[in-house]
């Protein structure tokens, strides 16, 4: 019986995909019954990652060694979903004999019959089979307390390094009482995070205008939502409105992610960037005057095609500048299928790690001096659970976002609870990370 077997996932790649692998969950354990242990399972699910060369290698890699399993173990079927087969069907459908099954980003809904179909002696390729993704439903994978909430997919900004477009195709958001629905049936919530491609342009496809502060409000007013993280905004279309929101209400988090990708005006210009090394640091400095307690983070590209010297320099000097609360640095990656792949003035490998380095040295002083001046005040922290590696339970303030900023280590005289908010007192830093102890 098809509702006997075990079906395991593996989710790969960014917060957004995470969202998609838990609708996937949701559809098969109407089937199948669901084990976190991949040893375990019979079928075993790979929602993968395409977006950088990196992604892809990481994805092959994990369906080898799954095979393995298929070849030693109990595991009978492999199927792979996502973004790789979605992009890339045509090539690895053929390539990849162990894998019995391919789905695209839109044919969750068909993972019982393509599985009923590899167990009839078929490979299965469901790529673009569906036109829409129907499946509303998630099982969290998340800790109970914070959850991401997908409010659109797609991008319609064409810069020119990315696939993402080619692969998710024009920006598709979801409709404020659909948003509303999913946060209601979820439940109560610690920690709202909102993610798309780019959430700043929520809404612009369904009502003519932007309506991320609309929507920001309306969840706002949910009391199943204590509080509400925004990643991924745009420099172009940070309103004054959307400011003023986040000044404003108490229940967004005094955060912001933005990425920026780079900061010398040829470079952004050669990558189909808005904006310049000026206006994005009145933006910043904007931000940080009318929320003078906002953490900032933000994410670049080094070695970008004819990327010179003076266009790493003004590079570094901007992020001295800018002062984010934190950073990712990522070395430039050559994509087939996107304008930047054709540029001449491709960098070599070396220099652009070189320049990543430097660029994560200055963050680091950054970063260390900015943690230092927390050392001796009591800040609020939510508990995310033990890191029994470092014996100690960690958890998160405003200014840290899960997995991608750093935390908060705390000691207590008594236990502590995942998903409750503590006063910390903190007693030490480092270039990351806080240490402190619950006070009251």
């Amino acid at each position: 019986m098809m509702q006997n077997k075990k079906l395991g996932l593996i989710s790969l790649g960014c917060d957004k995909n995470r969202v998609d692998s838990e609708r996937i969950l949701a559809v098969a354990s109407k089937h199948f019954t669901i084990t976190s242990s991949v040893t375990d399972a019979q079928i075993i699910v790979v929602n993968t990652c395409a977006f950088l060369e990196s992604a892809r290698k990481e994805a092959i890699d994990t369906i080898f060694e799954i095979n393995e399993l298929k070849q030693t173990g109990k595991l009978e079927k492999i199927i792979v979903c996502g973004c790789l087969p979605q992009k890339f069907i045509q090539e690895i459908f053929e390539e990849f004999v162990e894998v019995d099954a391919f789905l695209g980003i839109n044919d969750y809904d068909l993972l019982f019959e393509a599985v009923k179909l590899c167990y009839e002696g078929k490979r299965v390729n469901f790529v673009n089979k569906n036109e829409f993704l129907l499946e509303k439903n998630r099982v969290l994978t998340t800790p109970c307390h914070y959850y991401y909430l997908k409010i659109a997919d797609g991008c319609n900004n064409k810069c020119t390094y990315c696939l993402i477009p080619s692969i998710r195709g024009k920006y598709r958001s979801q409709k404020i009482e659909d948003l509303i629905s999913e946060v209601k049936n979820l439940g109560q919530v610690n920690e709202l995070i909102l993610v798309a491609q780019d959430v700043t342009r929520y809404g612009i496809d369904l009502y003519g205008e932007p309506q991320i502060v609309k929507l920001i409000k309306e969840l706002s007013a949910l009391d199943e939502v204590n509080s509400i993280r925004i990643l991924y905004a745009y420099p172009d279309m940070i309103t004054n409105e959307l400011i003023e929101e986040i000044k404003n209400n108490d229940k967004v988090l005094k955060y912001l992610d933005i990425p920026l990708q780079h900061a010398s005006n040829p470079i952004l210009k050669l990558m189909n960037r808005k904006g310049s090394f000026e206006s994005y640091l009145a933006l910043v400095n904007k931000l940080k005057s009318e929320i003078p307690q906002i953490a900032l983070r933000s994410t670049f590209i080094a070695g970008f095609p004819r990327e010179t010297e003076e266009d790493f320099n003004n590079l570094l000097e901007f992020v001295k500048k800018a002062k984010f609360f934190n950073c990712g640095f990522f070395a430039y990656s050559r994509e087939e299928g996107t304008p930047a792949y054709k540029l001449a003035g491709q960098i070599e490998e070396k220099v652009k790690e070189e320049r990543v380095k430097k660029l994560y040295n200055v963050q680091r002083q950054i970063s260390r001096k900015n943690l230092k001046s927390f050392v001796g005040k009591t800040i609020k922290v939510l508990c995310d659970g033990v890191d029994y590696e470092n014996q100690s339970f960690y958890g998160r303030a405003y200014f840290n976002a899960p997995e991608i900023d750093g935390r908060v280590y705390i000691t207590s005289n008594d236990c502590i609870n995942q998903g409750e908010y503590y006063e910390v007192l903190i007693t030490n830093s480092n270039d990351y990370d806080l240490f402190g102890t619950v006070v009251g």
